[in-house]
């Protein structure tokens, strides 16, 4: 039975194409592969502050920056604590169900509960986004009134989100984090200068007086600092011995606590952004001021900053956190900001004009939180297509040399990889299916390398006995995140992402293989690895770490890492992988085991990299995530060789050495995720104990 429609007129049936098509442009727009959540919640809400909104509201950008996170690449513990990060300042518990592709996560915030499914159409690895998360999560954290987890300083978490609409986002974060943390020292010199003048004058000011001046801090393990409720009051005048007036030290005073900043002097994060003081004379402009967070009418978001400056202006000055030691100097530990969080009856009867305003610690709305998600989302990569082809053409001539290989393996291999990862680049910019995109890929790659070598064989004979060089030339697809990811999941106990995870990373790897293995028959090729190469072991040892060091960074410019991420890796993994080499070259190491210390080393290295950022030994701009740093630095060690020749002896139905190989790649692959793991069960608490 044949069921169609039927036209009376051309003329019809075009409008009959034109109104299916206007309906298919109507689906694919709304099609976001989410079931939708209550929209006219969302958008009631959508102006108001965060910790106001609804739990629609909240569970919006939950799961949005869950969706974001499992996107890029990270496994589900990775994307849960960033979902928990993003929903305790919220005042929200939830709790998600994460896959490969797919999360499941239901907020309540103790009144209501909703839940909502996501799911991706594709995965992929975007180290950068990552990155940016991190850096979002503790910008909404200060901006709801709690501590930054991520950074000492929650200023860099701060400058870099504001300024994702920049065309280099990363030097105009740097430029503003200079700029703050040099106004931050200012500013407590001059605060330090005027308690010290005032103390030597002996002025009528009396040690409890300061005491109840200054802003009761505590600083959270390093984490961050976070006001107390402190009461506006007018600032300590500094008297002379001549009874005069001293304006310097007031000035001074005032000038210290109107400061916009997000950093203490010792390094240690700071809460809030409060509004700027009548006082000031200083002339330098906050942040606050170069991006400030208002609401449509132009007034402050938190109606108790308003109620702040309103009360510290009309007493002619600002409340200042200071201590005098017993020897009469000031003892200035950090300058902190802070957002009030007074009750409702006493910020009314401090400012009756904004009692109607919403009481709320949370400095943003939803749609504010949502525009800095979008401008995230929507980054480009951060290279062409034609540089990701060079620097894959580069990680894997340098994955060559490290497995053996001489100069005509090198070349062959870099114009494979190079030609390959281009045509993959453009192909899944297309949105083509990935596992298509990759078959072409490696077929592409291993013939171009193929061709290079008997090009090159046409002037020398030597170049046509290369027959493995092709095998280094397909190495760009190995999927080493999924691969980590995976059995980090499942040392977390988290067997279905893990299980999904590993089985994605063999398909892909299946792919590959057989793809190659298919050139390998076409042409008749016979690989049976590469030639020794004859060289002192110094040398070889320097060569091992320059060629690490660049295929780190090659690897890490494929995963979209910004160039000062890839360098870090890449340092990284030119100690880790030429540790694992020259063990087992000159302690006879079972390579397995070389795998397992490789690992571990690169987490041990990656946390002390963190560590001292955080305790201020390293700049506070490039405290990366650890799992940036750590899977870009261990994929070289993936034995693409031996899961390479297990294929092409299954295909000659070579069934012993096809397992041979099998399960020795299968035992190095399984002992780098339990290194990486072993070095944070040992320097992560939360990894430590099952709690």
């Amino acid at each position: 039975m044949n069921v169609g429609v039927k036209f009376k007129s051309r003329s019809s049936k075009d409008s009959y194409r034109g109104r299916a098509a206007a309906e298919v442009r109507r689906v694919s727009k709304y099609h976001t592969h989410s079931i939708p959540l209550d929209m006219e919640d969302i958008e009631r809400d959508y102006d108001k502050p965060i910790v106001e909104a609804c739990i629609a509201a909240k569970t919006s950008l939950i799961v949005r920056v869950g969706m974001l996170e499992l996107g890029a690449g990270t496994g589900s513990f990775r994307v849960r604590e960033m979902m928990h990060r993003i929903a305790y300042p919220m005042g929200v518990h939830v709790r998600a169900d994460v896959n490969l592709t797919d999360i499941e996560a239901t907020c309540t915030d103790g009144v209501s509960r909703i839940t909502e499914v996501v799911d991706l159409p594709t995965t992929g690895v975007n180290t950068e986004r990552i990155w940016l998360l991190e850096h979002f999560a503790d910008w909404l954290s200060v901006k709801c009134g709690q501590a930054g987890t991520y950074h000492a300083m929650s200023v860099v978490s701060r400058e870099l989100v504001d300024n994702l609409d920049e065309p280099n986002v990363y030097a105009a974060a740097r430029k503003a984090v200079k700029e703050v943390l040099a106004q931050d020292q200012d500013a407590a010199k001059a605060l330090k200068d005027a308690v010290a003048t005032a103390v030597h004058n002996q002025d009528e000011i009396s040690q409890s007086r300061i005491d109840a001046a200054a802003i009761d801090t505590r600083t959270a393990a390093g984490l961050g600092t976070i006001g107390s409720t402190p009461r506006p009051e007018a600032a300590p005048t500094a008297v002379a011995s001549d009874g005069s007036k001293d304006s310097r030290a007031a000035s001074a005073a005032a000038d210290a606590v109107a400061q916009d900043s997000d950093s203490s002097v010792a390094g240690t994060a700071t809460i809030g952004s409060p509004a700027t003081s009548k006082g000031r004379n200083t002339g330098a402009e906050s942040i606050e001021d170069r991006a400030p967070s208002r609401s449509a009418s132009g007034r402050p978001t938190s109606a108790q900053d308003h109620a702040h400056e309103k009360a510290t202006s009309s007493e002619g000055g600002a409340s200042s956190e200071q201590a005098v030691s017993s020897d009469g100097s000031a003892s200035f530990k950090e300058v902190t900001d802070f957002r009030e969080t007074t009750s409702s009856d006493e910020t009314a009867s401090s400012d009756e004009s904004v009692s109607s305003e919403p009481q709320a610690t949370g400095g943003i709305t939803v749609r504010q939180a949502h525009e800095r998600l979008d401008l995230i989302e929507r980054r480009k990569p951060l290279y062409s297509p034609l540089f990701s082809g060079f620097a894959s053409a580069v990680a894997c001539a340098a994955f060559v040399f490290l497995l053996g290989g001489g100069p005509y393996d090198m070349a062959g291999a870099f114009v494979g990889a190079g030609i390959g990862q281009w045509v993959r680049r453009q192909m899944l910019g297309r949105r083509i299916n990935q596992f298509f995109a990759t078959g072409v890929a490696v077929i592409i790659a291993a013939l171009a390398c193929v061709g290079t070598l008997r090009l090159v064989g046409i002037f020398d004979p030597v170049a046509l006995k290369h027959d493995t060089a092709y095998i280094g030339a397909i190495l760009f697809v190995i999927p080493g995140f999924p691969l980590v990811t995976g059995g980090l999941d499942i040392a977390k106990l988290d067997f279905p992402s893990g299980v999904q995870r590993i089985t994605y990373a063999f398909s892909i790897i299946l792919v590959a293989t057989l793809g190659g293995w298919a050139v390998a028959r076409m042409v008749m090729l016979n690989p049976q690895g590469f030639e020794p190469v004859n060289m002192s072991p110094w040398l070889m040892a320097g060569l091992r770490l320059i060629a690490a060091f660049c295929g780190v960074w090659g690897f890490s410019v494929l995963f979209n890492s910004p160039q000062r991420m890839a360098l870090v890796a890449a340092v990284i993994g030119a100690l880790t992988d030429t540790m694992r080499l020259e063990m087992q070259d000159l302690l006879h190491v079972p390579p397995e085991m070389a795998a397992f210390l490789g690992a571990f080393l690169a987490g041990i290295l990656a946390t002390l990299w963190r560590s001292s950022v955080r305790h201020g030994l390293l700049p506070p701009d490039l405290g990366y995530p650890r799992i940036s740093l750590t899977v870009p630095s261990i994929v070289i060690m993936v034995p693409g060789l031996y899961m390479y020749r297990a294929m092409f002896y299954l295909g000659q139905f070579n069934t012993l050495n096809a397992l041979d190989w099998a399960f020795r790649a299968f035992m190095v692959i399984i002992c780098l995720p339990i290194g990486l793991v072993t070095a944070r069960v040992l320097t992560d608490r939360s990894w430590r104990y099952d709690v």
